[in-house]
């Protein structure tokens, strides 16, 4: 058993921030499943929100929030992150994050306006400002002493004290797999912070990378916490569509540097569907290309910025423009083809504003967690907004507390397993999952297929159970096992909401209600494979 102070699952933006914010004071291991720029913020395109400029005001960035949160945002959270907005800047510019500055006030960055947003408030590092910050702060956590980085680590499970017998309930530690020696260690903490990311690998089509497998959420769900607002998946309305150009996404920030979107024969149509056209917030623009490519047969649409000089598009997205030319695509000359995927997962582990969870010392940060700022929709950019405020909040909140003593923790038993036998049964399962989610529980919902979705992934979650039960396990099952529960949280949630609002639409129910009323669920229901380790 390996002792420490902090032990940070996930190495995107949530979890750097918590753990510069811890280091100074306390001894962090930061775990992650595969190599430490690998999750979604080092993707992140367009950039971060906040209140720089003098003609913006905190007063406009929570009000653009609240209208594309349709409601359900709750409005301390949001005041919460959008009053930290500027000072979380200035932490990344004193990092030595290289955000890009005005052409013609040098001294001044440059800010771009995205859907949703009001006024010019983007910070961004020309069209890779994930990359950019990602790059800058690794190279902080890898020189700090206190900070023990561990890749090639998937969790398993939370440690937590009811499991082990005790009164008590707190979480202790994780279990996770040394993917390199398929070795499982036992990792012992007073506190846990979860900064896994999102779940868009559980759809068939989405912008996230390999590792968003809802990890943090379905460890949580085991441990005993409540998950809200799993039905809102934000589906950004474009992402490159191209049969080599898996998951690269077309920032929002082209639509708002006047990109327009086109059908086919060239016809604009976003001014049918919102007064907002393009600059809508991603719910309406994504329905409205799922509408059209529907109604019309069609498999994507276009997405036209050749209006805009040679110049100003290499300085603004030279990234988009040198993949789109790998393809054969002169973005200059030739519209984008797009298409909608799975983006965002905006509700998740439910938490207070200092990233406590309903277990003491466990918090969880970033897209993992449901703090109340997204509402039923993400306000684009606020995402990366949002990992540095609570995982700075959590930071704060475990250097105000004292360690508590740690019992021994049993060994990981593998006493009553064997090696797989059938590889096949794991990728088989994967395939039907994400398809099935896809066409099932996407864009736009029905009753039935919420229920055949739902009769599937009970089918899939006894198969994979009894695969967990009698085979070590692997990289690949872990997230499987992971990515059932969190399937499994989302249509639930969705067939509890009797209404459309924000990202969720139901044919069966296409009025919002009255009352915005957020969708928590709780135990005791046992997803599937409800197993301790």
């Amino acid at each position: 058993m390996q002792r420490f102070d902090v032990i940070i699952i996930g190495s995107g933006l949530a979890g750097f921030s918590a753990a510069l914010s811890l280091a100074d004071h306390k001894k962090v291991l930061l775990l992650t499943k595969k190599q430490l720029l690998d999750g979604a913020s080092n993707w992140a395109q367009g950039g971060i929100a906040g209140v720089m400029a003098s003609d913006d005001s905190v007063e406009d960035h929570v009000r653009d929030t609240l209208i594309a949160g349709a409601g359900l945002c709750h409005e301390d959270a949001v005041r919460f992150v959008v009053e930290n907005g500027h000072a979380a800047i200035e932490w990344l510019l004193e990092k030595g994050v290289p955000f890009s500055h005005d052409e013609t006030h040098p001294e001044e960055l440059h800010l771009t306006r995205e859907g949703g947003h009001s006024k010019r408030r983007v910070v961004h590092a020309a069209d890779a400002t994930g990359a950019a910050i990602q790059d800058t702060l690794q190279k902080s956590v890898l020189s700090h002493p206190n900070i023990t980085v561990l890749e090639n680590h998937i969790a398993i499970d939370l440690i937590t004290a009811g499991k082990l017998g005790f009164a008590e309930q707190r979480c202790l530690g994780v279990y996770a797999l040394n993917t390199q020696d398929n070795q499982v260690k036992t990792f012992a903490a007073p506190f846990t912070i979860l900064a896994t990311g999102g779940a868009g690998k559980v759809y068939l089509y989405t912008t996230n990378p390999d590792v968003a497998t809802g990890d943090g959420v379905a460890m949580a769900w085991r441990a005993g916490c409540r998950v809200a607002n799993m039905e809102f998946i934000q589906f950004h309305p474009t992402c490159l569509y191209h049969p080599h150009a898996k998951s690269f996404l077309i920032t929002e920030a082209v639509r708002g540097e006047g990109g327009l979107l086109r059908l086919p024969d060239g016809k604009r149509f976003m001014p049918e569907h919102d007064e907002r056209a393009e600059l809508a917030p991603r719910d309406v623009v994504a329905r409205a290309i799922d509408f059209e490519m529907k109604k019309r047969g069609l498999d994507c649409v276009y997405l036209d910025i050749t209006h805009k000089s040679a110049e100003f598009l290499y300085h603004h997205f030279p990234t988009i423009m040198q993949r789109c030319r790998e393809l054969g695509i002169d973005i200059t000359r030739d519209p984008i083809p797009v298409v909608p995927a799975a983006h965002y997962s905006c509700g998740g582990v439910m938490t207070d504003l200092a990233a406590r969870t309903d277990i003491p010392g466990l918090y969880a940060v970033g897209e993992v967690a449901s703090t109340g700022l997204h509402g039923a929709n993400r306000l684009a950019s606020n995402s990366l907004l949002e990992c540095i405020v609570f995982g700075q909040a959590a930071a704060k909140d475990i250097l105000q507390q004292d360690s508590k003593p740690l019992p021994p923790l049993p060994e990981w038993d593998e006493s009553r397993v064997t090696d797989a036998d059938e590889e096949i049964v794991i990728s088989h399962n994967w395939s039907e999952l994400r398809r099935f989610m896809w066409d099932y529980v996407g864009i736009v919902r029905t009753n039935k297929r919420l229920e055949r979705a739902l009769h599937r992934i009970q089918l899939l979650g006894e198969e994979i159970c009894e695969y967990y039960n009698h085979f070590r396990v692997s990289n690949d099952l872990i997230e499987l096992r992971n990515l059932v529960v969190t399937a499994d949280l989302i249509v639930r949630s969705a067939m509890q909401r009797h209404e459309s609002r924000g990202l969720h639409y139901s044919k069966d129910y296409p009025e919002k209600a009255e009352n915005a009323v957020d969708t928590i669920l709780q135990g005791p229901y046992a997803p599937p494979c409800h197993k301790d380790g």
